[in-house]
């Protein structure tokens, strides 16, 4: 039996990897000088990696690992449905039991009338199906035109060609492109392009951007608008209160689909099991992943509601994926549900940890290069700038001050991740109160070294 161990010394392990390893969103000839750290087990939030080194997870890895480290059921149960049925397709008018089953948990967990389940096994992927489901849509409704989405500058929707199309991320656009009919407005990022607005006119106006991109571009041709409930991986980009409700308003008024891409916010993550349910939008179509299995096998899903079900019903849709609805992810993700319904997870997050995270988090807006807090459920970021005041850039290019304070984070053994300079954290939900204290200990000294390093560098001030 092939087993696969960790016999060998860290730098053999990196040489490896570099040789043949191939990272994503990383220059890998950097990586290779460097040294990629090697993480050989994990449990509950604490990582060890190959020198021995505990860490504290503050991002569940991707955003996922909802239930922590080292669940043995989930293990139990993969190796149970593998003797059982380790696969078989759904396609050709076929299913099996873990498919049925997970598609009605979904159906009774997502709120509103999210009753059917199209599985996938990315959120990359259930996002390109959510552009083929809202253009099929339109097509069986007989208005082919209909084919704009409507996204947001630095969203965040996934890597494939499609679904990095249909984000924001213009580094990514730059490197495979853009597919037709995907049009950008404006995100509801206060902090750094509010300017002299209040919080809530500036979320007014960002959200009738959409208006206004509908009337410019015909609202014969704009088939749905797309939106994380809060920005994940833009950096944590919790959108002023007046932003959801006015968005909800134009797409009833306009009739265009809304998809909530909930990969990210899904599954606890914001305080409820939805981030649509925190942030109050009613959408036609959800995207989840990440959570659904808290990162223990792949698979994704877009749930569609009653009216969109009814018009791909009709007809012969054209789409799916070899691993579609896996038995064995399928029988993953069904337990992590169960563990996160029937142990309380979600709702002792919600209840007695998101607001002790808040109160200690919120206490690092104290620090001299911290000009922003914002924290929603189990989620939060620190805004650095060099002028709380004026909210000001360093005089620097953007992520520099970011990585050299995510630097810190590493040297201390704290997975605490930069986007742009903005640091970012999503621990997992079963993290203590007392891991918690550890993290804002960690996270402070970080602080303060970067802070530092950032002043010897002659960083420590505002772009012109």
């Amino acid at each position: 039996m092939t087993q696969i161990t960790n016999h060998m010394p860290t730098e053999e392990l990196q040489r490896l990897d570099a040789a043949h390893h191939m990272h994503p969103f990383t220059t890998n000839d950097d990586l290779e000088k460097k040294g990629a750290r090697v993480i050989t087990r994990a449990k509950g939030v604490t990582l060890t990696d190959s020198e021995g080194n505990e860490i504290l997870d503050a991002m569940a890895g991707l955003w996922c690992v909802n239930i922590g480290y080292g669940r043995d059921e989930l293990a139990e149960v993969s190796s149970r449905q593998m003797r059982e049925l380790p696969y078989y397709n759904t396609f050709f008018q076929t299913t099996h039991v873990p498919a049925i089953a997970l598609a009605e948990r979904l159906a009774e967990l997502t709120p509103y009338d999210l009753n059917h389940v199209f599985f996938a096994n990315s959120g990359s992927e259930a996002n390109d199906t959510n552009i083929r489901i809202v253009r099929t849509y339109w097509q069986e409704k007989g208005q082919p035109e209909k084919t704009v989405i409507i996204s947001r500058k630095n969203a965040y929707h996934g890597s494939s060609v499609a679904s990095s199309a249909l984000g924001g991320m213009s580094g990514m656009h730059a490197q495979s492109g853009m597919i037709p009919d995907i049009h950008h407005i404006d995100q509801p990022n206060w902090w750094a392009e509010g300017g002299d607005m209040s919080p809530e006119d500036f979320g007014l106006e960002r959200a009738q951007q959409l208006e206004k991109a509908i009337l410019e571009l015909g609202e014969h041709k704009v088939a749905a608008f797309i939106g994380e409930p809060v920005q994940g991986a833009g950096g944590v980009i919790i959108p002023p209160s007046t932003y959801w409700p006015e968005i909800q308003r134009i797409c009833d008024k306009y009739g265009i689909l809304l998809i909530a891409d909930e990969v990210i916010c899904g599954f606890g993550r914001t305080g409820n099991w939805f981030g649509s349910q925190t942030m109050g939008i009613k959408p036609d179509i959800m995207t989840v992943a990440k959570g659904l299995s808290s990162g223990y096998a792949p698979i994704s899903a877009s749930i569609v509601n009653d009216k969109v079900a009814a018009v791909l019903g009709a007809c012969e849709f054209n789409h799916g994926y070899t691993y579609s609805g896996h038995p064995v992810a399928c029988a993953v993700a069904l337990e992590n549900l169960r563990i996160l319904d029937e142990e309380g997870i979600v709702s002792h997050a919600a209840q007695e940890l998101a607001p002790y995270l808040k109160e200690k988090f919120e206490s690092l807006g104290d620090h001299p290069m911290v000009g922003e807090v914002k924290v929603v459920g189990m989620m939060g970021s620190l805004a650095l700038t060099p002028d709380k005041t004026t909210r000001a850039k360093f005089a620097a290019d953007v992520g520099t001050v970011g990585f050299m304070v995510r630097e810190r984070c590493f040297a201390n053994n704290l997975i605490m991740r930069h986007v742009g300079d903005r640091m970012v954290i999503s621990p997992p939900l079963v993290i203590t109160k007392a891991e918690i204290d550890t993290l804002i200990v960690r996270a402070r000294k970080a602080l303060d070294e970067g802070y530092e390093n950032v002043k010897a560098a002659g960083l420590f001030k505002a772009m012109s």
